[in-house]
């Protein structure tokens, strides 16, 4: 598919647009020529982060998704277009955090994904389609009771698709899923054209370095012991790249109505991610062979953790092509020399001083 003969001058919305994947998301719309608006949070300073050399190239609306007039006031700006696409990226999306945060998560995953719905609806915009971003979170741990509605592979491992149960077991996971309900609650009540997309754990530049690979990098970059919590969990880990790949493959060629999830369709255990992150660095000279520590105040609070997380993706490879593209390897190195190189971008953000 030529993405980019596909958004050349068109006119794209996109929110959260100056956090991880959504950053990246802009960067691939403006190289495309797309007319670029981006919608992200207000602040004293009013300055951008990870799209400031970008600044030139989009229009920028500054407001809270939790405020709804300044969500309508942002959306505004397409009336005067037709064939509008919308990538909701915004979100409060880290696991831990929402046990800290649990009224911001809520009111900015929920709240706020109904009042850019409810927004499109109110100024009738004419649009393409309304990509919400889930998370393979919502998938959680498998149920006793559900374990025959699963797909499971020959050497056991579940695999999780579109018609996968679904089991949040944190805040974070609750509200993504509550956003994915109401984002189809719009196309069959009101016939937006939207779709609901669930990307596998994504890693990547530009992470916040509270994620478990940022986490893993700026320690080892920093000290000779990594601490960590739980590392038998598996985990479908996706290049950022390749994950705005497929939200732009389902936005342009996805069916209004329907979910897809995507993700590299191969799962490791965190511990050995941890040792893959170690080695790669340790190869390219970035740091000697730190030692590897889990301490149980960085384990995630009672049963909440979720055990495996494998993609199937036939889906979204039958009806657009996308397949991932990127090797553990090559994003691992790439990650790495992103924080090296960019130390003040992550020093104070990291939580593990």
């Amino acid at each position: 598919m030529d993405i980019d003969t596909k958004v050349e001058d068109r006119p794209v919305f996109v929110t959260g647009a100056d956090g991880f994947v959504g950053s990246h998301l802009v960067d691939r719309l403006v190289d495309a020529g797309a007319d670029v608006h981006v919608f992200v949070r207000a602040t004293s300073s009013g300055e951008l982060n990870n799209i400031v050399h970008q600044s030139k190239e989009v229009t920028v609306h500054r407001g809270d998704l939790r405020d709804s007039h300044s969500v309508r006031e942002a959306l505004s700006s397409l009336q005067d277009y037709s064939d509008s696409l919308i990538f909701h990226l915004a979100a409060q999306a880290h696991v831990g955090e929402s046990w800290d945060r649990p009224y911001e998560t809520i009111e900015t995953n929920v709240t706020g994904t109904l009042n850019l719905l409810q927004a499109v609806v109110d100024l009738d915009l004419d649009v393409a389609k309304i990509d919400t971003a889930g998370t393979s979170e919502e998938y959680g741990n498998i149920k006793d009771e559900m374990e025959e509605k699963h797909e499971f592979q020959e050497d056991g491992r579940v695999l999780l698709s579109e018609r996968s149960p679904v089991n949040p077991t944190s805040i974070y996971a609750t509200s993504k899923l509550a956003a994915d309900f109401l984002t189809m609650n719009f196309h069959d009540g009101y016939g937006l054209p939207t779709v609901t997309t669930r990307m596998f754990n994504n890693y990547g530049p530009r992470q916040n370095p509270r994620y478990i690979t940022g986490t893993i990098i700026t320690q080892a970059l920093e000290n000779d012991v990594v601490k960590l919590g739980n590392l038998q969990p598996k985990r479908d880990m996706c290049h950022v790249s390749d994950g705005v790949r497929g939200h732009l493959h389902v936005a342009l060629e996805g069916t209004p109505g329907e979910q897809y999830v995507y993700g590299h369709g191969e799962n490791i255990s965190m511990r050995e991610w941890t040792n893959l992150i170690l080695e790669v660095g340790s190869e390219h000279g970035y740091w000697n062979n730190p030692e590897i520590v889990q301490r149980e105040d960085r384990y995630r609070p009672g049963d909440s953790d979720v055990e495996e997380l494998l993609v199937g993706y036939e889906k979204l490879h039958e009806e657009t092509g996308w397949e991932p593209e990127v090797s553990w390897r090559e994003g691992v190195h790439e990650t790495i020399d992103w924080y090296d190189k960019n130390r003040e971008q992550w020093y104070g953000r990291v939580d593990w001083r």
